[in-house]
């Protein structure tokens, strides 16, 4: 697992740019709890969302999205009421295009 710059945020070192969304869903732990989460931006390969789960870095969760389904992912970072989690396998080309734009029509 990679380290953080200690001077710089977790937004500031993702690997794709993200597109804002805004869509309400669920997330799953691993116990199996279930929590309501609203992704606010999303890529092929992460998302970050608002959640008052109580998530912490490293926890495998599967969160459920238009278009593909359940999606396994891992939880990368964790404060103050927001997640940013990578998927642990990037959503194809043609099925993250649809996705996005079912979110993104969910949006208006």
């Amino acid at each position: 697992m990679a380290a953080y710059a200690p001077n710089v945020m977790p937004a500031e070192q993702r690997e794709a740019a993200r597109e804002d969304v805004f869509y309400r869903t669920r997330c799953t732990t691993a116990g199996g709890a279930v929590e309501p989460a609203q992704v606010v931006n999303i890529s092929a390969s992460g998302f970050m969302a608002r959640s008052e789960g109580d998530f912490a870095e490293g926890d495998r969760i599967t969160i459920r999205l238009p278009v593909v389904g359940s999606v396994a992912a891992e939880v990368r970072w964790a404060l103050g009421g927001r997640i940013g989690c990578r998927f642990n396998e990037m959503i194809g080309l043609a099925p993250y295009l649809s996705l996005l734009s079912e979110l993104v029509a969910q949006t208006r």
